[in-house]
């Protein structure tokens, strides 16, 4: 939680809003690098209130505002709670158990009752198509009486949306092509309004399980998405704000009308803020690596930040749908302040993973909540001051206190031994995470710092480190909205995917430079406009090529392996010289080579703009050169827990280093 932080009146800036399932968060950066800042909290069922209520708050005017960027949690939403559009999917005849089957892992390893969540797409509204394409070309060609009766057969299950996956698409998309052009040619002449999607513009590349995946999530989500964005561009429009760009998986910025057709990107929207605003910290003060934790109302984001720069991965499952973007490394947990402590069945303590949200919130809110949360345990232990605070909260220690005794009660222990409890049991969850995170890809995080961002990041960093081995908390200026000045800086970007498949050995070093130049040349055209073929774009209407920065990722692995690495190229390597920068890679990742040819499967080509600059200010006169634990320190957006055993000492960016003493 904070208090609003004010700067003086600029000409322009560029504004970043974060909308949690508990609070909204805003921060407004000037040309010269001042920030401006609010937090309010969300309006449940109406997030554009909240964007509007905290940019009230700020009281920043609407035409001092070059740029609005959103994070929006509206996707992890919309899969976490299944209330997306009405898919009928397409397959290859022999194809349409793809989601049922998945890749058949168990989803709990030695826990036979727990099951993967159900497919977005119900077995009935699969519809197979009678045609094949192989390696070797056209198997079975899609005959028109074919393209008749599948057109017929979709729309008679009255989709909202209709996602197309067939074999080997992204090779050869001659049949998805002619289906989508019959079903939307049909569409048009009855009438309706449904989208055809197809794998190949959505995902074009191997393994067709995590393709039809990831097609039919685009499809699920974007019709909620388009309404959802085009409601907040109106609100805001119309009161003579800009149109909002939109935060991607993958760290960039989108306009809305772009974002709207690309909603599967949109997955990790709010948390690839926080991370980006954490990597910029971590810059400023000559960090290359360390780990991150943003602690908002209802989850905790972790997040690993590599040589100055959030680690960008593709693939990773949101509410255990997989989609096989590229997306910003970020795991979500059900540990925030709000979460609800309680007990299970064998009388254990959990918290988590219900939130009690903005509406009615923790108990010590005084809103109605009657249930003990995180925050209560904070409060109940002086951690977490009984005052106002921003947003309109008063924090009320008496209905924190009555609220721990129902878990206090039944556990027979005292109300403050209850709260310690409760606080452990979330560190424990978030902690794991950590360790998912940055163990199991080989990081020892005993040698790097954690970030410790959000409300509540700050108040768990100490106990956090302490599981972890680690040493040094760094607790940022801005801390209680750092995911706001994280999207107010992010640059627009867009991107291209194009598959490849080919070996080194058999790859020519001319081959390789004017499959670059020809993907650099397709999004320069448009500005990532337009859609070549084989790949998918993100673009910005107003964005000028010459200012953008191009970046090329070849996906790699060895012959015959079953995963591959992402290793970075430019326009003067040779093949040789990727094929051994991808051993080096996978050396490190995993110990060891083999003496196997290298394979590369697909081309990620990215335009980035330039990140807006911000002023880090140094430490004022009035912060202490050193505080000791056990010791609380109200920050202007947050709280800082300092625990015994550990020394604060102020940055000269501002915000705080804590470190463990020796």
């Amino acid at each position: 939680m904070g208090e609003m932080v004010r700067g003086s009146m600029h000409e322009s800036m560029a504004v970043g809003i974060d909308v949690g399932g508990t609070f909204t968060d805003l921060a407004a950066l000037h040309d010269d690098g001042t920030v401006v800042t609010s937090k309010v909290l969300s309006v449940p069922g109406d997030r554009a209130q909240g964007v509007l209520d905290a940019l009230m708050a700020a009281e920043v005017r609407a035409e001092q505002i070059d740029s609005i960027a959103h994070g929006t949690t509206v996707v992890t939403n919309l899969l976490l709670e299944r209330r997306g559009a009405r898919v009928v999917a397409c397959a290859t005849q022999g194809f349409t158990d793809l989601l049922e089957l998945r890749r058949q892992e168990r989803a709990a390893l030695y826990d036979l009752s727990r099951h993967h969540p159900l497919p977005l797409v119900s077995r009935e509204c699969v519809v197979g198509v009678a045609e094949r394409i192989a390696p070797e070309g056209v198997v079975q060609a899609l005959s028109e009486a074919t393209v008749t009766q599948v057109v017929s057969s979709v729309l008679a299950l009255e989709p909202e949306t209709v996602a197309i996956t067939l074999l080997h698409a992204y090779a050869e998309p001659i049949h998805e092509r002619r289906l989508a052009e019959a079903l939307r040619e049909e569409i048009t002449r009855r009438g309706l309004t449904v989208d055809v999607i197809t794998s190949h513009e959505v995902l074009p590349e191997i393994r067709e399980y995590e393709r039809m995946a990831t097609t039919v999530a685009e499809a699920y989500a974007r019709p909620v998405v388009r309404r959802y964005l085009s409601g907040l561009t109106h609100r805001l429009t119309e009161r003579g704000y800009p149109a909002p760009r939109v935060m991607t998986s993958a760290g960039g910025t989108l306009t809305a009308d772009v974002a709207a057709v690309h909603a599967g990107a949109l997955a990790l929207s709010g948390p690839a803020g926080g991370v980006t605003g954490a990597a910029a910290v971590a810059r400023a003060l000559g960090i290359p690596r360390a780990l991150t934790i943003d602690i908002g109302g209802t989850s905790a984001d972790v997040g690993l930040i590599e040589d100055g720069e959030p680690l960008v991965e593709r693939g990773g499952a949101v509410a255990g749908v997989p989609i096989a973007l590229p997306r910003v490394l970020v795991e979500a947990v059900a540990a925030g302040g709000g979460s609800i402590a309680w007990l299970d069945d064998g009388g254990a303590l959990r918290a988590g993973p219900e939130s009690a949200g903005a509406l009615p919130g923790p108990a010590a809110y005084a809103r109605g909540g009657e249930r003990p949360t995180v925050t209560d345990a904070h409060v109940m232990l002086g951690t977490i001051a009984a005052e106002a605070w921003s947003g309109g909260v008063h924090i009320s220690r008496e209905e924190a206190v009555r609220a721990m005794r129902t878990i206090a009660a039944p556990l027979g222990v005292s109300v403050e031994r209850a709260a310690e409890a409760v606080i452990g049991t979330a560190d424990a969850t978030m902690a794991r995470a950590l360790r998912r995170v940055s163990v199991e890809r080989g990081v020892d995080p005993r040698g790097i710092p954690l970030i410790a961002f959000g409300g509540g990041g700050p108040l768990h960093a100490c106990g956090l480190a302490e599981r972890l081995g680690m040493r040094r908390v760094i607790v940022p200026p801005y801390a209680g909205v750092l995911s706001a000045v994280g999207l107010a800086m992010a640059p627009e970007r867009h991107e291209s995917l194009t598959s490849c498949m080919i070996t080194a050995d058999v790859w020519s070093d001319e081959a390789l430079r004017a499959l670059l130049d020809t993907t650099r040349r397709t999004l320069d055209a448009g500005n990532g406009a337009g859609e070549a073929s084989s790949s998918h774009s993100h673009s910005h209407s107003h964005s000028h090529a010459h200012d953008l920065t191009v970046r090329w990722t070849l996906r790699a692995r060895y012959v015959g392996q079953g995963y591959e690495l992402d290793v970075p190229v430019t326009e003067t390597d040779t093949v040789t010289g990727v094929a051994q920068r991808f051993v080096e890679r996978h050396v490190a990742r995993t110990g060891f080579a083999l003496d196997r040819v290298v394979e590369f499967i697909s081309l990620r080509t990215t335009l980035s703009g330039t990140a807006r600059t911000i002023r880090w200010t140094r430490a004022s006169e009035g912060v202490p050169s050193r505080v000791r634990g056990h010791a609380v320190v109200r920050l202007p957006d947050a709280t800082m827990l300092v625990a015994r055993g550990w020394t604060a000492r102020p940055l000269d960016i501002g915000g705080w280093m804590l470190e463990m003493d020796a």
